[in-house]
């Protein structure tokens, strides 16, 4: 019981921190496409902050992560090499940043030109600093998840987001154009790193119970460090998927279509909220009951979360390509309705992201990071060379058709090796997958009928309720959805 109350509270904290970042992500984006920034700014920021992306990987190394995990294992067997633990990470964790943030200094410009943006050389210097304190509150975050205390995580996610607002938007108007929205996300998350170290210093470091010198176990600073090289591994392969393909999108067809390709990951993103928080919130469980023992409560805990991230995205991707033309050209303007086949193709990418979010931190708590690592290189390494052949053809559409493909790849692998630790029952996940396409099929004839009456933004949003009200009804009938159980989670 005071697990599902722990699960239930950690869910409703990064659900909240996830939800502000939406909304304000959500307004900012808003306010940088239709106002503040044109649509070759606006690719130019798309473009910066997928090098810094590509740059925080040599920055994170997967360390954060590592120690997430030994933490995990250490607050279960012995409590007092967890400050080592913190320390050791931290300590590699700062030299990397150092390094990264030396580059930029001295190879921005070489990085400029690479790329095919020699406009992009005077952000770069600025992207060097940024890359350094968002490195600092994701070490945080990932940090507070191993000791299965997300709430602190949450608040740190949410010092960022909200700052975000306020700080890209007066830096737009402070100082102009994209190197003025770069200027605000790094004070943003300056503050976030500022708060989220702080927490991880007062409440699990300073005071927190440490083994002697002479105690600390032998070889931990060297299996922290071995730990995080499947997990760079993976997290490479995965900025190779979610950053690369927008540079290639500005090296092979510009900051235009850039914009329109950077737009609708950013929308995808908004929507895959609830599955990151349900995630992140849950994984550090597989954790503790693989030690304790408990796997067969381990796969019950992942059929259940599994089921129901598929009751919501599958519907929710169906309503994105039904609703995407009237949406996108209501909300950002007519100048991105070249943008509206690309947010369909990503509905797919929707759905795969979600089992992403509940399954990848899954494996990296049971041990299984390796296998992670081998599928997600693999998959990327694919995805780079379909970029290169269907962006020339394609423009942003083909980079959205290769990322939907290779990842739905990765995605069965990440399964079976699931299935493989903790023995899923088959026939219940497709039965439940049967009920889910129904209830799909039934809202979208809904959502079809009413859209020849979409004329503005209250019909609009009139059609995404309608979809709701359906999806939600078919859901309860089938008693695949239990209303009471979900309010007393939230609630």
């Amino acid at each position: 019981m005071m697990d599902a109350k722990r699960l239930a509270r950690g869910f409703k904290a990064t659900l909240g921190a996830r939800a502000a970042h939406v909304v304000a992500n959500g307004l900012l984006v808003v306010l940088l496409t239709r106002f503040l920034l044109t649509n070759a700014e606006y690719g130019l920021l798309g473009t910066v902050l997928a090098v810094c992306g590509v740059a925080g990987l040599f920055a994170d190394l997967g360390l954060a992560k590592s120690a997430a995990r030994y933490v995990t294992e250490y607050r279960e067997t012995d409590p007092g090499q967890i400050p080592h633990v913190l320390r050791t990470a931290l300590g590699y964790r700062l030299v990397a940043t150092f390094a990264v943030v030396a580059g930029f200094v001295l190879f921005g410009g070489r990085v400029a030109h690479l790329v095919g943006h020699p406009d992009l050389a005077p952000l770069l210097g600025l992207g060097g600093v940024y890359v350094a304190v968002y490195s600092l509150s994701t070490f945080a975050v990932i940090a507070f998840q191993g000791f299965n205390r997300v709430t602190y995580s949450a608040v740190t996610r949410a010092t960022g987001s909200v700052c975000l607002l306020a700080f890209v938007s007066l830096g737009v108007v402070a100082l102009g154009g994209a190197a003025g929205a770069l200027a605000g996300y790094v004070v943003s998350y300056a503050l976030a790193a500022a708060v989220g170290v702080g927490l991880l210093y007062w409440k699990f470091y300073r005071d927190h119970e440490r083994a002697a010198p002479d105690a600390v176990e032998s070889g931990l600073a060297r299996r922290v460090l071995r730990y995080s090289v499947p997990l760079t591994a993976t997290r490479g392969a995965n900025v190779l998927d979610k950053r690369v393909d927008t540079i290639l999108v500005g090296v092979l067809v510009g900051p235009i279509a850039v914009s329109y390709y950077y737009l609708a990951k950013q929308i995808s993103t908004f929507v895959q909220t609830p599955a990151a928080s349900l995630g992140f919130t849950v994984s550090p469980t597989y954790g503790e009951q693989k030690a304790d023992g408990e796997m067969k409560s381990a796969a019950r805990l992942y059929e259940t979360t599994l089921e129901h991230t598929l009751l919501l995205y599958v519907p929710a991707a169906a309503g994105m390509v039904l609703v995407a033309d009237p949406a996108v050209v209501t909300v950002f303007g007519t100048t991105y309705g070249a943008a509206v086949p690309v947010v369909q193709a990503f509905a797919g990418y929707v759905v795969l992201q979600a089992i992403t979010f509940i399954t990848s931190d899954a494996l990296d708590f049971l041990g299984r990071a390796r296998e992670r690592a081998l599928a997600k290189g693999g998959t990327s390494v694919a995805n780079f060379l379909l970029n290169l052949l269907l962006i020339p053809a394609f423009g942003a559409f083909g980079a959205a058709i290769a990322t939907v493909a290779t990842h739905s790849v990765y995605v069965a692998v990440n399964l079976a090796v699931v299935h493989a630790e903790l023995s899923l029952s088959i026939p219940r996940l497709l039965r439940h997958v049967a009920f889910v396409c129904a209830i799909t099929a039934g809202m979208s004839g809904a959502v079809l009928v009413a859209l020849p009456y979409v004329s503005g933004p209250l019909s609009l949003a009139g059609v995404v309720l309608l979809g709701v009200v359906v999806w939600a009804a078919l859901a309860v009938f089938s008693g695949l959805l239990d209303v009471r159980r979900v309010v007393g989670i939230l609630a």
